[in-house]
């Protein structure tokens, strides 16, 4: 049976899940009309570009590196944030690089990640019942009737506050910011204070040999684009599909419809059922395109939002990232690999270990950071045993000195946890735990690029 005739528009006729009430329908539809006539955010170019980059990643010749935010705040919103997030991000993709001769894609949950799927509607607090926090482009975390009521007009800050992102974004990765000899100085100055040097040190050497080495021959990254400048995408959860069905447009080059909101989107969890509104709003723009894959996701029902996400089989559209626990990857992760392997899809294999390790400790939601380690490694291990390739990892994750997950080298406790908390919804990886993980998954890949090329070598 034929798919549907699809439209910008047609996720409206579908059940939705996820989706805020807004009392002033008229305001809402207004507030969309406004966006709708907003210059697009980012360009259809730049999101070919990106699926092409992925296309690597799916062929196991490039790794995805995919990390940001909970959920971006209106408050913390500044220029050092902005800074500080980017520079930990080139960090990571400087160790995963060097660690393990692999390129890698830049993909931020950044410059529109702003609204939070919850698992209830309310929340109740000294017997008073008001709507849950949804993000701030729904409402505040102020728990007040006025703060909780969803506001369409936060939407238009959202967006505002998108461009001012994407603009100064864009004046790092090509402005001189991400040239390789300012990472090896942040590099070098992480190794000063960190607790596991020796490790950072060593990297940081081999980079000094390899600069000295490029200009040595000639290839001074102040003169070499390739080497002074890097392509960096941002990402979202595609949540609020009224925004996003604003900030859809057509092509002029191709007439194909391209979501401009942010470069990657992708289907939480709790929103892919297949005849619902979310997976028909992503099946019919031209983006590369997420999946979570938790633990309640079948086989079958994997392969047929695979195919009605992506039924051309195109390389680079289909990222598929998987969150279940560290203790339930082997449980779940084979059968769904099997099935796409049988099928014959073409998709990147992502690891997100923020999600399924959730736990709470002295009132607060965190994340131990041992946890988010062995999903990571159990991801490795169960592609390795199925022959195919751990293309990727999912993070969130800060610039800032936060102490939100516990452990780590500093080994954050649990009674530190209130020294510096300050997400509005889950808890985060601090710079130097993301530069950890970083490591970690450099010489996972290492291993893995090896064995992949193994059987390569040996068929020539």
């Amino acid at each position: 049976m034929p798919a549907q005739r699809w439209t910008p528009e047609s996720w409206r006729q579908k059940p939705i899940q996820q989706a805020p009430f807004y009392p002033d329908a008229a305001a809402l539809a207004d507030v969309e009309r406004t966006l709708a006539g907003f210059p697009p955010l980012v360009f259809a170019g730049e999101a070919r570009k990106l699926k092409k980059a992925l296309a690597k990643v799916a062929a196991g010749e490039a790794f995805l590196l995919q990390g940001g935010d909970c959920a971006e705040s209106f408050a913390e919103h500044s220029a050092d944030n902005i800074r500080d997030f980017f520079r930990v991000f080139l960090q990571m993709a400087v160790v995963l690089t060097f660690g393990a001769a692999s390129p890698v894609v830049k993909v931020g949950r950044v410059a529109g990640q702003f609204a939070k799927p919850r698992t209830n509607p309310t929340e109740t607090i000294n017997g008073v019942e008001l709507p849950i926090y949804r993000g701030d482009i729904v409402n505040d975390t102020d728990f007040s009737l006025k703060g909780r009521t969803p506001d369409p007009t936060r939407q238009l800050d959202a967006y505002r506050q998108s461009a001012a992102t994407l603009n100064l974004l864009r004046a790092f990765a090509w402005g001189g910011y991400a040239n390789l000899d300012n990472a090896h100085r942040w590099m070098l100055g992480f190794v000063k204070d960190s607790p596991q040097a020796g490790k950072y040190q060593e990297l940081a050497d081999r980079i000094t040999q390899t600069l000295a080495f490029m200009r040595a021959i000639g290839l001074d990254p102040e003169e070499h684009q390739e080497l002074s400048r890097t392509d960096f995408y941002t990402s979202h959860e595609a949540l609020l599909l009224g925004f996003e069905q604003a900030m859809t447009r057509v092509d002029s080059t191709s007439g194909d419809h391209y979501a401009t909101s942010g470069h990657m989107l992708w289907i939480g969890d709790r929103t892919r059922q297949f005849d619902h509104a979310h997976v028909e709003y992503c099946r019919g723009v031209k983006n590369p395109v997420g999946l979570k894959c938790g633990p309640t996701l079948k086989p079958d029902d994997l392969l047929r939002l695979i195919d009605m996400l992506n039924p051309a089989n195109e390389p680079g559209r289909m990222t598929l990232i998987t969150r279940f626990g560290s203790q339930k990857v082997g449980e779940h992760l084979p059968a769904l690999i099997r099935a796409v392997q049988r099928e014959g899809r073409i998709v990147v294999w992502s690891c997100d270990p923020m999600h399924g390790n959730t736990i709470s400790a002295n009132s607060y939601k965190t994340r131990p950071f041992e946890r988010i380690m062995d999903e990571i490694r159990n991801f490795f291990l169960v592609h390795q045993a199925e022959g195919t390739y751990a293309g990727g990892v999912h993070l969130e994750m800060t610039g800032k000195n936060v102490t939100e997950c516990t452990g780590g080298a500093r080994a954050i406790s649990e009674g530190e946890l209130s020294d510096r908390y300050h997400t509005h919804c889950d808890p985060r990886l601090n710079a130097e735990q993301a530069i950890e993980v970083a490591f970690l998954v450099a010489e996972l890949l290492k291993e893995e690029r090896a064995r992949v090329k193994k059987p390569a070598a040996a068929a020539e």
